[in-house]
C-alpha cells in the first residue's frame, strides 16, 4: 500500500534543475546576510533594513491598521517583530514563527584588557554554550557597541574586511600539552584562560603597562574611547570565517551562527512575501535565547505581549484587554529553531530512527527538553497533524527527529515560553552538525524547505 511506510530521503534526489537553481539562489542569498551579520544587533539592523525595502513602517507611526498593513516594532536593537495584517479579525489570533539571533560568543568582560608575558589581552567570558576547545587558534573578529556617557554609540566591527587585523587565543603546543591531554576535556579548557591577544608593541607614550597603552591609543585614534568606556559597551568576539558552500555538489553551507540566524532568515523572508493573508502573520525575532531567554529581549520578556497588544489596539475601534487574551489564545506558533542532524561519526550519541538528517527537509520537533522532557514544549497531536497538513499542501518536504538519546542528548529553544502564553506551539527548523561550534554546517535543500514552510504557515 502506497504511503503505509514512513519514508525519508535526501531532498536533492529527483528534483527539477530548476528547482535546484532556486535552492542555490535563495542559499546565497542567505550566505550573504549570515556573513554581514554575525551578532543580534546587527542581524537586527540587517532585518530592519529588508524590511524598509519590502514596505514595513515602524508600528509606533500608525494610528491604525487594516489588512494587508506591514509594520515592525525593535526591541532595543536586539530584537524584531514584523507583522503583516490579516483579513480576519485580531482576536482570532495571529501565525508566528519565532526565532532567536543571539548565538554562542565569547563576550568582553567589562573591565577586559591586560598585559602579561610580554602581550596585551582582552578577557572574555563565554556566552551560550560553547566547547571551549573550538575557540582556540582560529580567527576572531570583534563587533558590537560602545556608548559614552553622554549618549553617544560607537560601533565597533574589528577582523571582517580583508586589510583588518584579527584576533586568537593561542593553543598549548603539543609538545608541552602532555599533562593537558591527561585531564578530561571540561578540566583542560578553563573558562578564564580564555585570553584573546590583542596587542604586542610597547607604546613609548608611558613608564607603566606599555602595551596596555599602546593598544587603548590604537582604539582612541579610531573610535575616540578610552578603557573606561569597556564597562559601557557591549563587544563580541566571533569567528571571523565568511560562509561558504561545503562539499564538492556545494549541498550545503558551513558559517558561524546558523543557530539560529538560518531560521530567522528564512523567516524574515517568509513575513516579507507574505502579502494579505487571512490570519495577521508574524516574525519574531528575539535575543538571548542561549542563556535562557532571559532579560528583556529575551522571550520571557514581556515585549511581544506588550507589542502585540499595542498592534491589537490598533486593529480594533473599541479595544479592551480580553481582545489581547483571545488574540493570545487563537494564535498558534512555529518556534523556529534548528536541530542535532545525524553525525556517522558519532553514531553513538544518537537514535537513529528518530534523528534529522542533513537535506532531507524541515525538521519538526514535538517536544524538547532533556531526560524525561525536562524543560519540553510537548505540542499537541492536533496541532502537530494540522502542522503536517499545511506542510503537505505546500509541498514541503520535512522530517522529524530528536537531539540525541534519550538521557544523553536534549535542548531547549523558545517554545515553552510562548506555549506560556496559551499559544499553540511545534518546534520547526534546520538541522545542522556541528552544532554551537565556531563553523556550523547546514543543508542547502533544508535550508530552503524552511522558507518554504514558514511561508506556507503564516500564508495558511
Amino acid at each position: 500500500m502506497d504511503g503505509l511506510l514512513y519514508e525519508k530521503k535526501n531532498g536533492f534526489e529527483g528534483i527539477s534543475d530548476e528547482e535546484r537553481t532556486e535552492i542555490f539562489d535563495f542559499c546565497a542569498e542567505y550566505s550573504n546576510a549570515i556573513t554581514t551579520a554575525k551578532t543580534e544587533r546587527e542581524f537586527s539592523d540587517l532585518a530592519i533594513s529588508l524590511l524598509d525595502k519590502a514596505g514595513f513602517v515602524e508600528l509606533g507611526s500608525k494610528s491604525s491598521l487594516k489588512p494587508g498593513d506591514r509594520v515592525y516594532s525593535v526591541n532595543r536593537g536586539k530584537g524584531v517583530a514584523a507583522f503583516v495584517i490579516g483579513t480576519d479579525s485580531i482576536e482570532n489570533g495571529t501565525n508566528i514563527v519565532g526565532a532567536h539571533i543571539d548565538s554562542p560568543r565569547l563576550d568582553l568582560k567589562p573591565n577586559p584588557l591586560f598585559e602579561d608575558g610580554g602581550m596585551a589581552y582582552f578577557k572574555t567570558h563565554y556566552y551560550g554554550g560553547i566547547r571551549k576547545y573550538q575557540w582556540l587558534n582560529i580567527p576572531l573578529s570583534l563587533h558590537g557597541v560602545v556608548v559614552k556617557r553622554d549618549g553617544t554609540q560607537i560601533s565597533v566591527s574589528i577582523g571582517e574586511d580583508k586589510d583588518d587585523p584579527i584576533f586568537c587565543i593561542s593553543d598549548l603546543l603539543p609538545h608541552l600539552a602532555q599533562r593537558q591531554s591527561e585531564k578530561k576535556v571540561g578540566a583542560a579548557f578553563e573558562a578564564e584562560k580564555l585570553n584573546v591577544i590583542v596587542g604586542n608593541i610597547p607604546c613609548d607614550d608611558t613608564e607603566k603597562n606599555k602595551l596596555k597603552y599602546g593598544v587603548m591609543k590604537l582604539l582612541n585614534e579610531k573610535y575616540g574611547i578610552c578603557e573606561a568606556d569597556f564597562i559601557t559597551s557591549e563587544l563580541e568576539l566571533v569567528p571571523a570565517f565568511q560562509a561558504k558552500d561545503l562539499g564538492l555538489d556545494r549541498s550545503m553551507i558551513a558559517a558561524y551562527g546558523h543557530d539560529d540566524r538560518v531560521c530567522a532568515y528564512t523567516a524574515l523572508r517568509a513575513v516579507i512575501e507574505t502579502k494579505k493573508p487571512a490570519k495577521t502573520a508574524v516574525c519574531l525575532l528575539v535575543d538571548k535565547e542561549e542563556i535562557g531567554s532571559e532579560g528583556n529581549t529575551g522571550m520571557q520578556s514581556r515585549y511581544f505581549e506588550n507589542t502585540l497588544a499595542k498592534v491589537c489596539s490598533l486593529c480594533k475601534e473599541s479595544y479592551n484587554d480580553l481582545i489581547l487574551r483571545e488574540c493570545l489564545s487563537n494564535s498558534a506558533c512555529l518556534s523556529a529553531d534548528v536541530g542535532a542532524a545525524y553525525d556517522a561519526n558519532y553514531a553513538e550519541v544518537y537514535e537513529k530512527n528518530n534523528s534529522c538528517f542533513v537535506n532531507e527537509g524541515l525538521l519538526l520537533t514535538k517536544y524538547t527538553g532533556a531526560r524525561g522532557k525536562s524543560g519540553a514544549s510537548d505540542a499537541n497531536a492536533e496541532f502537530v497533524a494540522k502542522i503536517c497538513g499545511i506542510l503537505d499542501k505546500a509541498g514541503v518536504i520535512w522530517q522529524t527527529g530528536e537531539l540525541g538519546r534519550t538521557d544523553i542528548g536534549g535542548g531547549g529553544t523558545i517554545a515553552c515560553y510562548v506555549a506560556n502564553l496559551d499559544i499553540e506551539v511545534l518546534d520547526a527548523g534546520v538541522p545542522l552538525l556541528g552544532m554551537h561550534s565556531p563553523y556550523e554546517v547546514a543543508g542547502k535543500f533544508d535550508i530552503y524547505m524552511a522558507y518554504k514552510g514558514y511561508k506556507a504557515f503564516m500564508n495558511n
